[in-house]
């Protein structure tokens, strides 16, 4: 398995990006945005990783995450986190941030292991205004606050 920039059509990705976001209208939101990086085996993708500039100086944010269902656990997701923290370096970033469910208690832990931190709770992010289905649930808990993690990039 090898990690790589895309530069391809993304519309490839869409099944990735549906897998990481369950609104259609906030993926065409950002789905083009910024740069991709693609976790390969045998010209076959298995997951990616989506980061942009924020406009403030220094802060990069990993938008949208997925690797394919059946590739999960095998650390392909640790290995995207780990190819985007450097490459925000390369690009003399000081912080990477994050958002996601909090209802997603496995993006949760996910999250922690991988060096962030919680920062900011946004209530009510995930409602039907935004795109998001009435009453999801998230393996039984209400879609409904999204909280941001940061990482310092200046450490480690």
């Amino acid at each position: 398995m090898h990690i790589e920039k895309y530069d391809a059509d993304r519309d490839v990705l869409l099944p990735l990006f549906a897998l990481a976001d369950d609104s259609s209208a906030q993926i065409s939101s950002y789905f083009r945005l910024g740069e991709v990086l693609v976790a390969c085996e045998g010209g076959l993708i298995l997951g990616h990783v989506q980061i942009f500039e924020t406009g403030d100086a220094g802060v990069f944010e990993l938008k949208s995450m997925a690797v394919r269902e059946e590739r999960q656990g095998e650390g392909l997701g640790r290995a995207l986190v780990a190819a985007a923290v450097s490459r925000c370096r390369e690009g003399n970033g000081r912080r990477l941030i994050v958002s996601t469910a909090t209802a997603d208690i496995g993006n949760l832990r996910f999250y922690q292991r991988q060096g962030f931190r919680m920062y900011r709770i946004v209530q009510d992010a995930f409602v039907p205004s935004t795109g998001y289905p009435e009453e999801a649930l998230v393996d039984g808990i209400p879609l409904r606050d999204q909280v941001f993690f940061e990482r310092d990039l200046t450490l480690d």
